[in-house]
């Protein structure tokens, strides 16, 4: 587990919200997000008219901002931003649609339809986020009411997807372990349902359904989030230890099970104020790994999620949105403080925490047998991107022939990659024949195995530098390097992000490498292999060029020193060319570096 500090300091928590209903129509001094969201009429804004607006592929500034709510973003092809102003076109606008898929189950008709709206409005390429969802990029302004009929068709919605609010619950597939498994599924199911916003406007704008008649009275219409929801995104996960593959100590809200000698769930840790996004050069901005605040049995656990993301909604920061994300109202009032308040909430006191352990937090690839019987196949898909390469694996096509003959489900993991799950015995073969033929099981290093990229440029408009059209080249030269020194079977976790916004949970790879410019990167080094410690900032303003430079002459000494069982970031941490990240503000005390690799 990470170590922890006392944060620096502490404010007297407020005895009532910060924004009553009343505050809300005044809301002098709260971040412009705050006045958007209490002039919404629910998050209606003037998105139906807007899509009637043909003239143009975009929507209205804040409308842009109210569109996120309903899960998705307008963006722009920056490749060709230039070319267009040029000739005094407007951008090629379009949305990136993203669904919610609590705990990232889905069924094979379910995946059928998917591949579908894939191919028929947006390029082809289903895509598997690192949030254990799919989202669809490309997506034009006139084709918009559809895509989202056909997904409202298949009883999946983009509802929550994006927005300030309680986004796509994660929860670890772990299907050696069925019944914990299903215990975490259930649980972030469960999480995903009750804390869903209320408003009927996505039904409305995107389905054509009628307006739900009532007075405006926010108890009665969004009872949990009120007019102005939460000050910032929320992200919660369920973790099923030895495995952390959702990067629990990355988000705001995690539950890791505590598990009985049957592998039975007994109750629950329960995390608080992870998260990874910052701004380049402002230091009260940083990413920061989750506290373990309390246990909490079963029956407690929907109780005390709902209490947590209460909190956050009450004492978040409304008026400096850079610093609204759980993690900063932690530092300001401290742990002490917030679970006194989640306890108030609950209604009883809560336990201190037991122990656990994780041991990493990749996938396992291959066949797994769970301990009901079922087989379970998971494939390695290079940034999530579900599509026929050519020269390379025919994913769309293989996966669609699987699921026309699966009788199981399909899940997405957090590391962007599926599970063929709940195979039968009996059909195990004809599964592995499809795989075979469409070449999804195609060999991919250690490295790459632990490899995640945003999506960056072209689409992303907060991308400062290439992410997932550089890794792979990237790859293969650090793959090279590695096998130079003998190190090509190790596991080393590498993520890269175009920008700090940390979609990719960069700060917590052993290698994370963060977009400062075109062809430029922070490099951090240093994290923990369980996914429970930071990096720190080894080289600033790297280019491209640079990185296989740096990391050749870290890779010879880890070769040369490392201890048995030892971690590349654990081994650079003892070696001394970086210390040890604490959390919070700590993390920018030391630019790392300590130490030539000479």
């Amino acid at each position: 587990m990470a170590d922890k500090t006392t944060p620096r300091t502490y404010e007297t928590p407020p005895t009532d919200r910060p924004i009553s209903e009343a505050e809300a129509a005044r809301a002098a001094g709260l971040a412009a997000n705050e006045h958007i969201k209490i002039a919404s009429g629910y998050l209606r804004g003037t998105l139906a008219d807007g899509l009637l607006k043909h003239a143009t592929g975009a929507i209205s500034e804040d409308d842009g901002q109210l569109v996120k709510f309903h899960g998705m973003y307008l963006q722009d092809d920056r490749d060709i931003r230039a070319e267009r102003t040029k000739k005094k076109l407007e951008k090629a606008y379009s949305f990136m649609i993203r669904l919610r898929i609590a705990g990232g189950v889905v069924t094979p008709k379910q995946w059928l339809a998917l591949d579908d709206i894939a191919t028929t409005y947006a390029g082809g390429a289903l895509r598997a986020t690192t949030r254990q969802t799919f989202q669809y990029h490309g997506v034009i302004k006139s084709n918009l009411k559809r895509t989202m009929a056909a997904i409202d068709a298949t009883l999946l919605d983009t509802i929550a997807a994006c927005g300030d609010v309680n986004r796509n619950v994660m929860a670890a597939t772990n299907p050696a372990q069925t019944g914990a498994h299903k215990a975490a599924y259930q649980l972030a199911k469960d999480i995903s349902d009750s804390l869903l916003p209320k408003t009927s406007a996505w039904r409305e704008i995107w389905l054509d359904g009628e307006r739900v008649v009532g007075g405006e009275d926010a108890a009665e219409i969004e009872p949990i989030y009120g007019r102005t929801y939460l000050p910032r995104k929320f992200k919660t996960v369920v973790a099923v230890p030895p495995s952390n593959e959702v990067d629990i100590f990355a988000h705001d809200l995690g539950f890791i099970a505590i598990l009985d000698e049957k592998s039975q769930v007994t109750g629950w840790n329960v995390t608080v104020g992870g998260g990874m996004g910052m701004t380049h050069g402002e230091t009260d901005t940083f990413p920061r790994t989750a506290d373990v605040m309390c246990f909490v049995a079963p029956e407690d656990a929907l109780k005390v999620a709902e209490a947590v993301m209460t909190v956050q909604r009450d004492w978040g920061n409304r008026k400096v949105r850079k610093n609204a994300r759980l993690k900063y109202t932690i530092e300001r009032y401290g742990l002490a403080a917030f679970r006194a308040e989640v306890e108030t909430r609950v209604g009883k006191p809560l336990a201190d925490p037991k122990p656990f352990a994780f041991t990493g937090n990749g996938d396992r690839y291959g066949w797994t047998e769970g301990d009901d019987g079922r087989h379970h196949l998971t494939l390695y898909v290079a940034s999530g991107r579900i599509k026929d390469y050519e020269n390379g694996p025919q994913l769309l096509t293989g996966l669609r022939r699987i699921a026309e003959i699966h009788e199981g489900d399909f899940r997405l993991t957090g590391n962007q990659n599926v599970i063929i799950a709940n195979v039968p015995a009996a059909k195990r073969a004809e599964i592995e024949a499809l795989v075979d033929q469409y070449g999804m099981m195609k060999g991919a290093s250690a490295l790459r195995r632990n490899s995640m990229a945003c999506v960056a440029l072209p689409t992303c408009g907060l991308a400062l530098a290439e992410s997932e059209r550089y890794l792979p080249s990237l790859m293969d030269e650090l793959e090279a390097s590695l096998a130079s020194h003998g190190l090509q079977d190790d596991e080393i976790t590498i993520r890269m992000t175009g920008c700090p916004n940390g979609c990719a949970r960069p700060f917590i790879a052993e290698i994370g490498l963060v977009g400062r410019g075109p062809e430029r990167y922070h490099l951090y080094l240093g994290a923990a292999f369980d996914g429970s410690r930071l990096g720190k900032l080894y080289a600033e303003d790297v280019s491209a060029s640079e990185i296989k430079t740096l990391l050749d002459p870290l890779f010879a000494a880890y070769a040369r020193n490392k201890q048995a069982g030892e971690r590349f970031g654990d081994y650079l941490i003892r070696d001394g060319y970086v210390t040890r990240t604490i959390n919070g503000p700590d993390f920018h005390e030391s630019t790392g570096a300590l130490k030539s690799a000479a």
